[in-house]
């Protein structure tokens, strides 16, 4: 399969060495405590930003019986939840609130993988969006299967490892440490050179890429979303960003945890 590398070379936006993956990516066997996990090695972006290594949960944070967050395939996404609660969820579980800088590492991974296009190659048709069509009315677990086979939840990485509900279903709230306050609310302009804005392969809302605003966009106070809903159509994908307020609980939107 291509690495992120071939892909942005293959674009002509950038140099072929513009991500680099470690030589140490190919993961050991999981443990039991780690199977709900993907590991990516420290990584370069195309903008020349270091991203250090870390884990990456496979899928939405669901919430156990006891109110603490649940890492489960089964189980369907904790949403309804301010910002300020999610990122205390994550914390308490001895997790953070994903980074924006790791979204973007995981999500070009995804883009360099043959499997995660409709056309079975890179840059041929669209990278699946996963729920987006309005077939279901509210967020599913990770392992439900839509009946319409466009609407694919899982994307393969480069480790041969998948995850779950990077397009579609809902969004997930994210860290902005990019744009954003030590608080992980953005709080500037999104920048032309903005990883944020300039890391996807191809435009707004073609090849799966899902919505992204334009360069001078201000969000500041508000908290950054990924993904997208299940009735979003082609605004969701697996680099659709969108905001919300930081004080709003809403049922299309969860979060996810790294470490």
């Amino acid at each position: 399969a291509a690495t992120p590398a071939m892909l942005w070379d293959h674009q002509g936006s950038h140099v072929a060495s513009a991500v680099k993956i470690a030589a140490e990516a190919t993961p050991a066997p999981a443990s039991p405590q780690e199977e709900h996990w993907v590991h990516m090695p420290q990584t370069t972006l195309p903008t020349g930003l270091v991203v250090p290594a870390f884990s990456y949960a496979k899928y939405p944070c669901a919430k156990s019986d006891d109110g603490t967050v649940l890492l489960s395939p089964s189980a369907k996404p904790w949403t309804n939840l301010t910002y300020a609660e999610a990122v205390a969820a994550s914390t308490e579980a001895g997790h953070q609130m994903a980074r924006e800088s790791q979204e973007l590492v995981i999500r070009l991974d995804v883009c360099a993988q043959d499997i995660n296009w409709t056309g079975g190659k890179v840059g041929v048709g669209k990278v699946f969006q996963g729920l987006h069509k309005g077939s279901v009315s509210s967020a599913q677990a990770a392992n439900y299967v839509s009946d319409d086979p466009d609407e694919r939840s899982w994307h393969q990485l480069s480790t041969g490892e998948r995850v779950y509900g990077l397009a579609g279903n809902i969004y997930t709230y994210v860290h902005d440490d990019i744009q954003g306050a030590a608080s992980g609310l953005i709080s500037g302009m999104f920048d032309s050179s903005s990883p944020t804005l300039v890391s996807a392969p191809f435009p707004s809302r073609t090849n799966g890429m899902g919505w992204r605003p334009e360069a001078g966009t201000n969000w500041s106070g508000y908290a950054l979303v990924r993904g997208g809903c299940w009735y979003d159509e082609d605004y969701a994908g697996v680099f659709n960003l969108d905001y919300v307020s930081p004080d709003r609980r809403r049922g299309g939107v969860g979060f996810r945890c790294t470490k």
